[in-house]
């Protein structure tokens, strides 16, 4: 019996594929050497690519560091998401998305891509389409939150809009610390003490 023969790729398939070889060669050159010194000769050696595929796909530098940003977004959402849905009650979940975003800051290529190296190309991250996102997500989270009775019945987008801004400055402060893990720290207990003034129990107590 003669062995099956693998159909031809699809152009489709091709671009996707050319793309995640760039993404991926972007993404360990950005964590590796940083931003300022990785070039477009890393980017497409590695990829085994063209310096005319990566212009085609990306445009430039700047273009492949925003694709390498989202994608790692995505799977920080995903992250979060599963600590989110392990979680014993909502309140658990909403505070341990929180502390782990936080705490990501200490991962060597979120700490240099997404925190260091991201703002100072693509400006301030509370702009980047992504916030918009997690406003929501969070927006949605503390909604919940004060109809099972949790906390306040605060303004949610507000409340949102503070804790957002709170967890993304704590995750800078925390990347361009000299000592990140002790930074960490500081910032996780002042945050868990600020949050707990939404709890519901604080008042009645």
């Amino acid at each position: 019996m003669a062995p099956k023969t693998l159909a031809p790729k699809t152009r489709k398939e091709m671009i996707a594929e050319t793309r995640g070889k760039l993404i991926a060669a972007g993404r360990h050159a950005f964590a590796t050497k940083g931003y300022a010194e990785a070039s477009m000769d890393d980017f497409t050696a590695e990829a085994g690519l063209t310096r005319g595929a990566l212009y085609h796909h990306f445009g430039d530098k700047k273009g492949l560091l925003h694709a390498v940003i989202l994608q790692i977004d995505e799977e920080m959402s995903e992250r979060l998401n599963a600590i989110v849905s392990e979680a014993g009650t909502q309140w658990d979940g909403f505070i341990d998305e929180c502390v782990a975003y936080m705490n990501m800051a200490l991962e060597p290529e979120i700490r240099r891509i997404m925190l260091l190296d991201g703002p100072a190309v693509l400006g301030d991250p509370a702009q980047w389409p992504s916030q918009n996102a997690c406003l929501r997500a969070t927006t949605a989270s503390l909604q919940r939150l004060i109809d099972e009775g949790t906390i306040r019945a605060v303004p949610p987008e507000a409340t949102a809009r503070l804790i957002n801004g709170a967890t993304l400055s704590a995750a800078l402060w925390i990347a361009g610390a000299e000592d990140p893990a002790t930074v960490s720290k500081q910032a996780v207990d002042a945050f868990l003490a600020m949050v707990q003034g939404l709890l519901r129990k604080s008042v009645d107590a």
